[in-house]
């Protein structure tokens, strides 16, 4: 794999109109399922490189690379950004807005490294068309919307995705993470934890604030139900197992001499196993619902904003991508991972027609910013990934997985 990789080594050219089409994805962000102008970006791209490509899940694009008989290999990158406001200082950071479901009108910044996973992906699609005669098969490129929100995967596989697209013998998928840049990580087995997010409204009994006999007072009755709802995980699972209950948001009142008639918090839940996750949301039903018939409240409404799978890394497949990535890297760059609690709606992708999935983690930050020990991680609005090595390792991190399967 290392005589393979360096034939397929960037040009200068390559790599510099990889570091142009980065900026401009990352100057130009868009929110989930928003991803016009993104989607458009990618869609000029391919048809400058010739390759055929269709629209999928609303803004997402699908490209297909065929050459000859072979495998087919499908290969993920996700599109959206997120509703921050930059901070990075960066000369090409990101100035856009855009709006929420809710009519909000926000900043946005590519503050997960989106663009680093599109510009990884485009840039290997170059070398691939490269150097066609080391290479057979399909490859069926997952330009993904929606992931931060966990609405594109769906969307793309209930839009007909697999039956559009040839079906994959496995599909790739990475992230970058604020890890050493040039290395990359991979997890066996669950890779990153299921999570369910829900939106509780706690209903009581308006009333003046100096008559507090004659309420039934929501704030006070949700904020029970946040501080025993920190005892799930603490007193409530076995401590060789893992999963988070954080309370996100809690709003409640208009006024300070007013008791409301009602509270509203949501929930997010990190879990590894589905008996974890069955367990930790039986018991945020039962504590939510217990102590509202303990301070004579009417009954509680849960609704659920969104949910994650399980992003499991299949065996065999992880075992062959291990061994593709140390041979094209260097055994030193790339490391064994425990799982992490983030999620993704990656997983759903193979899960739609049982198919293997392989996903794994390169780092965007210099040696220098990694001792300083001021790392701003995902989601943070400074985190802001060195262009290089970064770059060249997420192209490279593309190549070796696919090579695995398509090489000759």
């Amino acid at each position: 794999m290392t005589d393979t990789l360096t034939a397929f080594a960037l040009s200068d050219e390559e790599r510099a109109r990889a570091h142009e089409l980065y900026k401009a994805f990352h100057a130009d962000p868009e929110l989930s399922m928003q991803e016009h102008r993104t989607q458009e970006r990618i869609e000029g791209v391919l048809d400058e490189l010739g390759i055929e490509h269709f629209r999928c899940g609303g803004t997402g694009v699908v490209g297909l690379i065929r050459n000859g008989e072979g495998p087919v290999v499908g290969f993920r990158a996700d599109t959206d950004g997120l509703p921050i406001e930059e901070a990075t200082g960066l000369d090409y950071a990101s100035t856009a807005r855009g709006t929420l479901e809710d009519g909000t009108d926000v900043p946005v910044m590519h503050g997960c490294g989106h663009d680093t996973h599109i510009t990884s992906l485009l840039t290997a699609v170059r070398v691939l068309l490269r150097e066609k005669d080391r290479w057979a098969g399909t490859v069926v490129l997952i330009f993904q919307p929606g992931e931060e929100t966990s609405a594109g995967a769906r969307a793309m596989v209930d839009d007909g995705l697999w039956d559009k697209a040839p079906r994959p013998e496995v599909i790739l998928g990475q992230h970058v993470w604020p890890g050493q840049a040039g290395t990359v990580s991979l997890t066996r087995g669950t890779a990153m934890a299921m999570a369910d997010s829900l939106r509780v409204t706690v209903r009581g009994k308006q009333s003046h604030g100096s008559q507090p006999q004659n309420s039934i007072d929501p704030i006070v009755l949700a904020s029970a139900m946040v501080q025993r709802l920190q005892t799930v995980v603490s007193r409530e699972l076995s401590p060789l197992d893992s999963a988070v209950v954080t309370v996100g948001t809690f709003h409640a009142g208009l006024k300070e001499n007013i008791i409301p008639d009602k509270a509203e918090f949501t929930l997010n839940i990190r879990s590894l196993t589905p008996e974890v996750r069955a367990q930790v949301l039986a018991a945020v039903q039962r504590i939510i619902t217990g102590e509202a018939q303990v301070a004579g409240a009417p009954e509680p409404v849960v609704e659920k904003i969104y949910d994650f799978p399980a992003n499991v890394n299949d065996d065999a497949a992880t075992e062959r991508v291990f061994t593709a990535l140390r041979a094209g890297l260097g055994e030193a760059n790339v490391e064994e991972m425990p799982p992490k609690m983030g999620s993704e709606d990656f997983g759903w992708l193979g899960e739609a027609i049982g198919v293997p999935t392989v996903y794994w983690f390169f780092g965007g930050y210099d040696a220098e910013r990694l001792a300083s020990g001021d790392v701003p991680v995902n989601h943070s609005p400074y985190f802001g990934p060195v262009i290089e090595p970064t770059l060249t390792t997420g192209t490279n991190a593309v190549l070796a997985g696919l090579l695995e399967w398509i090489g000759k």
